[in-house]
């Protein structure tokens, strides 16, 4: 069963971190993920791309997966649906990345008892926007 930290702990996360990189992140400023991104990017957080689809969003350079991080983030970010998300748990635990949160709706408890496991911390089925706004 997925246990997330409390809200508590999720305002500390937000707190402390500095660069996201979002998986899924969309070119298209109707979709979510941007609308989420652009929001983040606006409260002060650096937003880094994942998305073999597009060359730049928001103003960054996108990468075209996980394992093409070559730098420290401090939150992965998940915008995919919940099948993929065991594919990039296993690519979270090769990077140098603290947090792996998946937004709402996007759940996988097999890929969150791994990361658990792994003694990672996971944040699973929230939206980042809406805790930002909640632990201010």
């Amino acid at each position: 069963m997925i246990q997330n930290p409390s809200r508590q702990e999720i305002g500390e996360i937000l707190k402390k971190a500095k660069k996201i990189a979002v998986v899924g992140l969309s070119d298209n400023p109707d979709r979510t993920s941007y609308m989420v991104s652009k929001a983040m990017q606006d409260n002060g957080y650096e937003i880094i791309p994942v998305n073999p689809a597009v060359k730049e969003v928001l103003g960054v350079k996108a990468i075209g997966s996980l394992k093409e991080l070559n730098e420290h983030v401090d939150i992965v970010n998940v915008f995919r649906r919940s099948e993929f998300v065991m594919d990039l748990a296993k690519d979270f635990l090769e990077i140098d990345a603290d947090v792996f949160w998946t937004q709402l709706d996007v759940i996988d408890e097999e890929a969150f008892q791994m990361l658990k496991e792994n003694g990672r911390k996971v944040i699973m089925d929230r939206c980042i926007k809406v805790e930002h706004a909640l632990t201010k």
